[in-house]
């Protein structure tokens, strides 16, 4: 039987809107009641929430780290809401959520659906301090724990799936179901006109694992042999292990590349672009790819998990090595001397987005998953 109310457990409270806002829509649309669950929810989240008929709740969970009497009040807090509005099903996203939610819902006797958005820093990351190490270990094992409890297990690309398994994080691959990505509003991220000269845009949180000291590096190189290419970069400054300094990011300015800061919007810098670029190390499916897809552009992005799914290379963009700066220059000068093969790929990618990841089509294969856990 369809649940007919579910609970979203998220850890940012504005990716319900950004990210989830059209599965929200389209649950609500048949009747289903929606409850959202995340820390700290600001009055703009809220309000649009609220106007769909959606009732939020407040969930004390830290984004970042591992703190046992944080985790454990997350833990008790969870439970206890669940317990009250005593939803049919809950669905998390990223693995705090997935983790967390996954104990409370055994607790509180509510199926519980984890959607594996991306694999992260706990399995992309190498070596490092111990600290890190310790961490990534903790995740894993934590991860192995809630799925026992999950109904089904949602991945983003066959990567992702493989690589969680192997790792022992899920034991049952039974639960397994897959999805193209999260989806991308192709009516919202409509094509706009291409620019004449090469414009290179990459947007993301900066930070090492996205790529962006490739893009910054490989930028810096072809500004001082093509004076007339513009390189952009937009995105939050980042404060995690990974995250990329102040110095860094003002060396690079002072040698052309142009950091636009943080938006709320990115369609007005895709307009922009006449290239996408994101040499990310891993992703779930990247969703800047599949914007930029929507509004015609050709995309560089690595030969990674979850990127490589994006892009049919040579067609839609270009697939290069991670980490690997020559490659991606390489990849940039080519796209930046020909115009035509900028218009040709941009137009491909806007196909497949339209006949792969449209919004609709991934609101309706997981809602299609969400209709199996009984």
């Amino acid at each position: 039987m369809r649940p007919r109310h579910v609970a979203i457990l998220v850890s940012f409270a504005p990716s319900l809107i950004n990210f989830r806002g059209p599965l929200i829509q389209a649950l609500r649309a048949q009747s289903v009641q929606v409850s959202a669950l995340a820390p700290e929810f600001d009055a703009q989240t809220r309000s649009q929430l609220t106007e769909w008929g959606v009732t939020c709740y407040d969930i004390p969970l830290s984004r970042r780290g591992i703190s046992p009497t944080e985790d454990i009040n997350t833990l008790r807090t969870l439970t206890a809401r669940l317990r009250e509005i005593a939803p049919d099903l809950l669905v998390s996203y990223t693995i705090k959520p997935n983790i967390w939610g996954a104990f409370a819902a055994k607790r509180a006797g509510v199926p519980s659906i984890a959607c594996v958005t991306g694999l992260g820093y706990a399995f992309s990351a190498k070596g490092g301090p111990l600290k890190s190490r310790i961490i990534r270990a903790i995740g894993r094992q934590l991860y192995r724990q809630a799925t026992r409890y999950n109904a089904r297990v949602i991945f983003q690309n066959p990567d992702d799936r493989d690589d969680f398994i192997a790792s022992g994080c899920l034991s049952d691959p039974s639960k397994v179901r897959m999805t193209n990505g999260s989806g991308v509003d192709m009516a919202h991220f409509d094509r706009a006109p291409l620019p004449n000269t090469p414009v290179f845009l990459m947007i993301s949180r900066l930070m090492g694992e996205k790529g962006v000291r490739e893009y910054a590096h490989a930028a810096v190189a072809l500004k001082a042999r093509m004076p007339e290419a513009r390189f952009l970069l937009v995105g939050y400054m980042d404060d995690g292990l990974d995250a990329i300094t102040q110095k860094e990011l003002d060396g690079w300015c002072a040698a052309g590349l142009e950091y636009l800061g943080p938006t709320h919007d990115v369609r007005p810098y895709l307009a922009q672009a006449s290239v996408y670029v994101l040499p990310s190390y891993r992703e779930g499916t990247p969703r800047s790819v599949l914007e930029a897809m929507a509004m015609g552009r050709a995309v560089i992005t690595t030969n990674a998990p979850g990127c490589r799914e994006t892009v049919q290379n040579g067609v839609t963009g270009l697939l290069v090595p991670v980490r690997d700066v020559p490659r991606l220059e390489a990849a940039m000068e080519q796209l930046a001397q020909d115009p035509d093969l900028r218009a040709q790929m941009g137009q491909a990618s806007y196909e497949m987005a339209l006949a792969k990841y449209d919004v609709d089509l991934v609101n309706a294969q997981m809602i299609s998953h969400m209709d199996l856990t009984t």
